[in-house]
């Protein structure tokens, strides 16, 4: 590993790519004030969520795991005319600067930030029959992920991409099998493999968070299925 390399490629790609933004600058140094993780997506991560969300004309999306809110701004800022986006933080301190951080940004408006463990807040949705998101992003704690993708998949539609970040875990995913964290993304990833309705796939990455990976799905039918043969 060469994690100077990295920041290095990072910084240059960024430089060319994405414009400096005053606004997400200015949410990065709210939550680094309010004493906030410093583990939020990186400007090319976020470019990629704001680019999936403008190639599937998302209009509704929903994000399990706010923390400051600077990914929240991200896919925000891709919504289709009229969008609206649901995002879940379990800790009050963040939702309320994530809260700030988007009336700043000028989209209090189209973003709910909802407070409460996940579970519970996704299990509400799926009690109100909320309309199907378009895009889902998944960046939450690992060991309740199985419950966080089964969720978003009964919240979606044909042709909904579910998005998990934090999937390889510099490599501890197919390392550490007794870390919680670990065992949450394994299982997660053994039931998609197994679940007829979702096609998938991981990319490993590396950059200024380190080695990482996502998981990317797509929703291919809902309702109830039975597993069967075939390619995927």
């Amino acid at each position: 590993m060469d994690q100077d390399r990295w920041n290095h490629v990072d910084a240059y790609f960024e430089a060319q790519l994405i414009p400096a933004d005053p606004t997400l600058e200015a949410a990065l140094a709210a939550s680094s004030k309010a004493g906030l993780p410093d583990i939020q997506v990186t400007a090319s991560q976020g470019k990629l969520l704001h680019l999936l969300a403008l190639a599937v004309g998302a209009q509704r999306i929903l994000e399990i795991g706010t923390l400051g809110g600077y990914s929240t701004i991200w896919l925000a800022r891709a919504l289709a005319a009229g969008g609206k986006l649901t995002t879940l933080e379990i800790d009050a301190r963040h939702a309320a600067v994530a809260r700030e951080n988007c009336r700043r940004a000028g989209l209090a408006a189209q973003i709910e930030v909802v407070e409460g463990a996940a579970l519970d807040s996704l299990a509400r949705l799926g009690t109100q029959r909320a309309e199907p998101f378009d895009l889902i992003f998944i960046d939450a704690d690992k060991p309740n992920i199985p419950g966080y993708m089964a969720a978003a998949l009964a919240l979606a539609h044909v042709g909904t991409l579910i998005i998990v970040d934090n999937v390889v875990r510099k490599g501890k995913v197919v390392e550490d099998l007794s870390d919680a964290s670990v065992h949450g993304v394994r299982q997660m990833t053994e039931w998609v493999a197994r679940e007829p309705r979702l096609s998938a796939t991981t990319i490993q990455t590396v950059g200024a968070k380190g080695y990482d990976g996502f998981l990317l799905a797509r929703v291919q039918a809902t309702g109830e299925m039975t597993r069967t043969t075939g390619s995927r």
